[in-house]
């Protein structure tokens, strides 16, 4: 019998249609207050009931509709299949039980995997970025997109794109460090990852937080960034434009703060002017949590939450995360008194709808819930996560080769609060720190945001049941060789623990102390969202412990765990060697102690410069020729200008050697393209990897110029003895900057073109000349170009 729904046979209901089509059909049905719903969110857990999905909560709320679904597998810490069937509910809910049954987008947090609780824990993305390889963090991308869609998600809230220069900033562990090239290409890895090729397969990927939110005043979280236009453009706006231009990234988060006196919920320069009409960017511009509002209530910029809700869909703030609040009635009341104008809600809800077209959730919202136990936790996954982490650690120090451990040493202590505590081995946006996060809250009886309070039933697990600690690591691997005693705990004052660990420490071969921060969002946590430090040194009495091992005599190896540069100068001039784990993810331990006993050879890079004291910050290698040193003596009075260790700084248990490295042609016309070329070769013992640098300097230009640039990079693995030759395409319009009209310009003259291990450890491979386009033609922004390696004969 044919249906008698008036809709059945609408276009928007019809797959051969066009998007473009359907979306302007669909938008033509709907009222003013359900256009309004397609711009909102809900949390998963406000719509539960005893853990299940109760209809007679959600009326209330998705009687119009919904935008978005706001982490339906992470805010309820439901199981994967669970969290499955909660998507499905909402969905058929939606289709069902609405008049013109739009489904609605599932997003999840993925800063560090899926933060969900059955979801593989990767590395925290600074460690990610220490890989310096973008394929990983593309296949890291790919697992995520696999997990979320079984789960019935669609938008994963990640990458962070902000460059970080100042490692007080709690956040720093989210990021991928300090330099816009290396921040730009993993970040265009982890797009294209979880984009895939289709969005009907994909995941939505949504880079964060446009933009300087990483360059924050004091290093404080949410606190103003003074960036000037062509820093801005050149830094900090860098890895967005990548990522719309040559990623297709379908999503941006606006970031919590102000620049030059404008909140960026309320930029329409940045969110309109340069992101869409500039840029040619077409998805959609989300919200972050409760940051409309706070228009009004934390920066004071509007006059009430009707006035927030105009200036941010005014700027293009598509939606509102993670609840309705502003755009709910706050936002009809501008549109009715003519605040806000109805083409701008048209635009926004236009933008919805298209993704929810190109997910295909009109032809089919459900997932199958009983392949999702398939899908997470798989063994590749797991494997994935073991092998980034093992990439991500780096060795920052190894005096007398003291590492790796071998068998000759008899006995190991093992020391340190972070020693047989799997869970500082996670970052600020894992499950086990949400799950902390959500029963500080429920203990504090607060809300996230508008009227959802967090229920009574909802299950929290605050345990990391499963994750190896380091301790249970080595001790499989050394067995009663190994003595263990933690010695204090991250951040108290009590040293009764101390006695213990010198006793451990006198009695053995070399003493292995791991040490730093505990990442989370609560009052606990020394490291992660909104836990910013005016002190680089170890919380609570780490440093004296160290102090008191070291008086020992027995030599120290330091394992630091912590999600961005930590330790006073004692700690690493005490230390024969420094291993830098950053946050490692639930295979971290197993990782730590490959590369301690040398089963893994370390390979990682440091992405951040890193300082050896507050003092410093923000401490770059990219600064002006003008910059860097206190001019003219140079250093500080009390310390030096240079870092502890360069950025790109990272060791090995082998030795690398450029034999040799050219540039070609000497002369090149701007739009073309420079080779450069370098052989390596492993002058080692043992095979291991390595990453090649390729920075650029203009020695003159028509305004100053970096002292160097990082323009390309590649990672090598190579036998003892061997030897290749890495080929770097550059491309001229790499080399451009923004003159003094802020247009992008490749200016005739010289560039030094410099390659090596390190950005302080770098061979002049020679210098090319530009040579102005013939016919005067602006040149086109690159954003990088091929690299091949390739094995190269030993010996003339």
């Amino acid at each position: 019998m044919p249906s008698t729904n008036p809709l059945t046979a609408a276009v928007y209901r019809d797959p051969a249609a066009s998007t473009e089509d359907r979306v302007d059909d669909l938008l033509g049905r709907m009222t003013t207050a359900e256009k309004l719903a397609q711009l909102g969110s809900v949390w998963a857990f406000s719509l539960l009931e005893g853990n299940r999905f109760a209809a007679h909560r959600a009326r209330p709320t998705l009687a119009l509709g919904v935008g978005h679904l706001t982490r339906p597998a992470g805010s309820t810490s439901m199981k994967a299949r669970d969290a499955a069937r909660l998507t499905n509910d909402v969905q058929r809910f939606l289709v069902n039980e609405t008049r013109l049954g739009i489904p609605a987008i599932a997003h999840e947090e993925v800063c560090s995997g899926v933060m969900a609780r059955e979801a593989v824990i990767y590395p925290q993305a600074i460690g990610v970025a220490s890989t310096w390889d973008p394929e990983l963090n593309r296949m890291l991308a790919e697992s995520v997109k696999t997990q979320m869609r079984a789960m019935g998600s669609h938008q994963g809230l990640s990458p962070v794109l902000d460059v970080v220069r100042d490692s007080r900033w709690g956040r720093t562990e989210e990021t991928y460090g300090e330099d816009p090239h290396l921040v730009a290409q993993m970040g265009l890895a982890f797009v294209r990852g979880l984009q895939g090729d289709s969005l009907a397969d994909g995941v939505i990927a949504t880079a964060k937080h446009l933009v300087g939110y990483g360059a924050s005043e004091g290093g404080m979280n949410w606190a103003p960034a003074h960036l000037p236009p062509r820093l801005l453009r050149e830094v900090y706006l860098y890895p967005f434009e990548v990522a719309v231009r040559e990623g297709g990234l379908e999503s941006v988060m606006a970031g919590y703060h102000e620049v030059d006196g404008i909140p960026c919920h309320a930029n329409h320069a940045l969110v309109t002017s340069v992101l869409r009409e500039e840029w040619g960017f077409g998805g959609t511009v989300v919200s972050d949590y409760f940051a409309v509002e706070q228009l009004y209530s934390y920066h004071q910029l509007a006059v009430s939450n009707e006035d927030a809700a105009g200036l941010a869909l005014d700027a293009g703030i598509d939606v509102e995360l993670p609840a309705t609040d502003a755009y709910g009635e706050p936002l009809a009341n501008a549109l009715d008194a003519g605040r806000v104008k109805i083409d701008r809600l048209d635009h926004a809800v236009a933008r919805v709808l298209r993704h929810k077209f190109d997910l295909g959730l009109f032809e089919d919202p459900f997932v199958d819930e009983a392949a999702v136990d398939g899908a997470v936790m798989t063994s590749g996954q797991r494997a994935l996560a073991l092998n980034i982490a093992r990439h991500s650690i780096v060795l920052l120090k190894n005096d007398a080769a003291i590492l790796p451990v071998g068998d000759s040493v008899r006995s190991v202590a093992l020391i340190g609060p972070t020693a047989d505590d799997a869970r500082n081995l996670l970052g600020d946006y894992t499950f086990p720190a949400h799950a902390e996060t959500l029963a500080a809250a429920r203990r504090q009886g607060g809300l996230l945001g508008g009227d959802m309070s967090i229920p009574d039933d909802l299950e929290i697990n605050e345990h990391v049941d499963g994750v190896p600690t380091i301790r249970d690591a080595l001790a499989e691997r050394l067995g009663d060789r190994l003595r263990f005693a933690a010695g204090c705990e991250i951040d108290s004052a009590s040293t009764d623990g101390f006695a213990d660990a010198v006793a451990a420490a006198k009695d053995a071969d070399v003493a292995i102390m791991v040490l730093g921060d505990r990442s989370g969002l609560t009052l606990e946590a020394t490291s992660g969202e909104s836990r910013d430090r005016a002190s680089l040194d170890l919380p609570g009495v780490q440093e004296d412990l160290v102090r008191a091992v070291a008086a020992t005599g027995t030599p120290i190896v330091a394992v630091l765990v912590a999600g961005r540069p930590v330790g006073s100068d004692f700690l690493h001039a005490h230390s024969r060697a420094v291993i830098m784990a950053w946050l490692p993810g639930e295979f971290g331990a197993d990782a730590i102690a490959e590369t301690l006993l040398g089963e893994n050879n370390p390979s990682g890079k440091l992405p951040i410069s890193y300082p050896r004291g507050v003092g410093q910050l923000p401490v770059y290698y990219g600064h002006k020729t003008s910059g860097g040193r206190s001019h003219w003596h140079g250093d500080y009075v009390d310390m030096p200008t240079s870092p502890r260790y360069a950025f790109g700084h990272g060791l090995t248990y082998t030795a690398f050697a450029i034999e040799q490295a050219s540039v070609s042609p000497a002369d090149v016309v701007a739009g073309e393209t420079l080779d450069v070329e370098a052989v390596i070769t492993n002058t080692g013992h043992r095979g291991g990897e390595d990453v090649l640098q390729l920075y650029v300097r203009d020695p003159q230009a028509s305004v100053t110029r970096p002292v160097l640039e990082l323009k390309s990079f590649a990672r090598v693995s190579a036998a003892p003895g061997e030897r290749k030759t890495v080929r770097f395409q550059l491309p001229t319009g790499q080399l451009g900057f923004y003159g003094h009209q802020m247009d992008y310009t490749v200016e005739a003259g010289d560039i030094e073109v410099h390659v090596g291990f390190a950005s302080d450890a770098l061979m002049h491979a020679g210098t090319a000349t530009i040579l102005a386009a013939p016919d005067g033609r602006p040149i086109s922004r690159a954003y990088g170009g091929l690299v091949t390696i390739k094995p190269t004969a030993t010996g003339p």
